[in-house]
């Protein structure tokens, strides 16, 4: 299973009630799809799966799935702190036909290795969706270590990481113990380049709302081996790479969309709309890189 090298971790559209808006979703995915993502991530954090129902989740698998169909691949959210719930909404997103699973490791009750290891393997020998590891501690308060990513490359049917702690030396351990099929992405827009420079395959983007093109022109050319050009494209993109994350994401990239035009820029609680601040800084940064007409 190939999910290519740029994946969008979506944002959910919300209406002014706070409603899921399915149209607008379907609406961004098919945009999303052909401007440069290869998949889509659905109800991850970017998309405020905290404060989404199952019952929601499912609903935006289908729509999203029925927008790409033949174009881009769709990978389920459907991590959870419980395995016995992650397990059961892994099968229910299988059934709809999805192309994989992201699974965030264990928030807030801070499993052993040995615990993340069980809870990954129990997700996975349900057999239904290839399944994408993801390692945030900034998140979950627990951190991933190399040696149980590599354990967890031999099961069958886990196929890649979203390696997300922002180090170097994790990506590097993680190359130098698995498979060369095993397939790591970073989690971080901005180091991207940096982690292909070790091993990585591709991105699991915030960034590619605005910029899906030109991250994959980088991630080919450094393939090519034309590594000043990839670095050109790095630094231009680096400045929304960080503006991304000026506040809580996905406060910021929502409020970009909302710039450009998108009808996106309604959170749900306890995530609230970004300040008067934010929407100036932003819109000057989107102004210099010439993503507002």
């Amino acid at each position: 299973m190939s999910f290519g090298r740029v994946l969008t971790a979506m944002i959910t559209p919300f209406d002014g009630e706070g409603n899921v808006h399915y149209a607008l979703a379907e609406k961004l995915a098919d945009y999303l799809a052909a401007h440069g993502s290869d998949t889509l991530v659905v109800c991850g954090t970017t998309g405020e799966s905290p404060t989404l129902s199952w019952e929601e989740e499912y609903a935006l698998f289908d729509v999203v799935r029925r927008a790409v169909a033949g174009r881009a691949k769709v990978v389920a959210g459907t991590g959870s702190n419980a395995t016995r719930e992650a397990v059961a909404a892994t099968r229910k997103a299988a059934a709809l036909g999805l192309d994989g699973t992201l699974q965030v490791c264990p928030y807030y009750n801070k499993p052993t290795q040995d615990g993340l290891f069980e809870h990954f393997r129990a997700v996975a020998q349900a057999g239904d969706l290839p399944v994408i590891l993801y390692n945030v501690p900034g998140r979950t308060g627990v951190h991933l270590a190399p040696e149980t990513v590599a354990r967890l490359a031999e099961v069958p049917g886990i196929v890649a990481i979203k390696e997300a702690s922002g180090s170097l030396d994790q990506v590097s351990a993680i190359r130098a113990l698995t498979r060369e099929d095993f397939v790591i992405y970073c989690g971080d827009d901005s180091l991207t380049l940096p982690m292909l420079a070790v091993g990585a395959t591709g991105v699991v983007s915030i960034a590619s709302h605005l910029v899906g093109e030109p991250i994959q022109q980088m991630i080919q050319a450094f393939e090519d081996g034309h590594n000043n050009q990839a670095r050109r494209i790095h630094l231009h993109l680096l400045p929304l790479f960080r503006g991304l994350f000026w506040e809580t994401n996905p406060i910021p990239v929502k409020l970009a969309l909302a710039l450009q035009g998108w009808d996106v820029n309604h959170l749900r609680l306890p995530l609230v709309a970004g300040s008067k601040e934010l929407s100036t800084r932003l819109e000057k940064l989107l102004h210099q890189l010439e993503l507002l007409v």
